[in-house]
């Protein structure tokens, strides 16, 4: 057989489907423990709920001239973190485990934190969302190299989600003016 060829057992691939039909989409090939990946994910998702009420609060509490431009910015931010908590949230559930949206616990378990602002200080809502999508972004790479090939659906829902992130970053720069 060639060096660079390819061949799968199929039969054997089908007897183990056929015996473990209970994990779901768990296979014998998935390089991590789900407990911790379940873990790491309820961590995200409280991150993600935290950054959509902290854009919910920032965009229901603004005032000021720029009110209308940076109140869309933080809403359609606040739409695409609670998109990326309900992603979260079903992952958790593909793997065997149950979303922790417990608001007991949610400010301990994020990566970010929940200021507010005085309704008039658009400029320090800005960079604390923007401190805040830093802070998502960095830990989200981490958390890319260490899923690696070990999860490979994960890792591409935490790129994906990483990929706006970085976005978000972006757009709140621009409207503080830092490009």
């Amino acid at each position: 057989m060639a060096e660079n060829s390819f061949s799968l057992d199929v039969t054997a691939i089908r007897e183990r489907a056929r015996e473990k039909m209970s994990s779901g989409p768990v296979t014998e090939s998935y390089g991590r423990s789900t407990d911790q990946v379940i873990g790491v994910l309820n961590d995200v998702l409280a991150t993600e709920i935290v950054c959509w009420m902290r854009y919910s609060q920032h965009a229901i509490a603004a005032v000021g001239i720029d009110r209308a431009q940076v109140v869309s910015e933080f809403n359609e931010h606040a739409e695409e973190e609670r998109k990326h908590a309900m992603q979260v949230a079903e992952r958790i559930s593909q793997l065997g485990g149950s979303p922790d949206f417990d608001p007991a616990t949610l400010a301990e378990r994020s990566h970010t934190t929940y200021e507010t602002f005085s309704e008039s200080d658009l400029r320090g809502m800005l960079q604390d969302n923007l401190v805040a999508e830093r802070i998502v972004i960095e830990s989200y790479q981490e958390i890319i190299r260490w899923l690696s090939d070990g999860d490979v659906t994960t890792r591409r829902i935490m790129e994906h989600i990483l990929a706006e992130e970085e976005e978000h970053a972006d757009d709140l720069l621009d409207l503080l003016g830092g490009k």
